[in-house]
């Protein structure tokens, strides 16, 4: 039976999504083209005719991630004081990662990757986007007077992105983030004590 017509938009969008669904029991290292046309139901020139080559692929779904996560965080109430946008951009990071557990996979598979490539030009984008949004709640949160004015905003944010980066680490290690949302809040509360974060902030 022939798979029913897709514009060539919703074809691309089709294979990030099966591509991050991979990732998630599959190495993306060397996760093939042939693996994903598989499992889409397509030939690999079907897949071909949306995208030149592999990195294109990768480009996109690293491309989506970027968009994704950062729409996320851009829908977080605007009534939130800066300490619980933070907590807030956490838990929605939390959430993410269980919702796309192949997506940490194939960001961290890049960022090893030798040399520059498209690829890791997203994924640092992406760190530097989170890192400002992280140190600009902290410098706010410093000026209302909720964490200590001797703060080192550079030091908390480099803090906050580890804590992250820890826990997704320990996932990946056990092939499980189911933990996380405990976790992240046990962290997070550590993380405002050691800012002297004031009860009420």
């Amino acid at each position: 039976m022939n798979r029913p017509y897709l514009s060539a938009d919703l074809r691309r969008a089709e294979t990030v999504a099966t591509v991050i669904e991979l990732a998630a029991t599959h190495d993306p290292a060397v996760m093939t083209t042939g693996q994903i046309a598989s499992a889409m139901g397509v030939s690999q020139g079907a897949l071909f005719r949306h995208f030149p080559d592999k990195m294109a692929i990768w480009t996109a779904v690293l491309e989506w991630t970027c968009a994704e996560l950062n729409h996320r965080f851009d829908n977080l109430s605007a009534d939130l004081s800066p300490l619980a946008r933070l907590e807030a951009m956490l838990a929605t990071h939390v959430d993410f990662v269980i919702e796309q557990p192949g997506v940490p996979r194939i960001l961290f598979g890049e960022l090893q990757r030798a040399g520059d490539t498209p690829t890791k030009a997203i994924a640092r984008q992406l760190m530097a986007g989170y890192r400002a949004r992280v140190a600009r709640e902290l410098q706010s949160a410093r000026e209302a007077g909720a964490i200590a004015d001797t703060t080192d905003v550079e030091a908390a944010t480099v803090l906050f992105l580890a804590m992250v980066q820890g826990m997704v680490m320990q996932g990946l290690a056990v092939d499980d983030f189911t933990a996380m949302p405990v976790l992240a809040r046990r962290l997070f509360g550590l993380f405002q004590q050691s800012l002297g974060a004031s009860p009420c902030a």
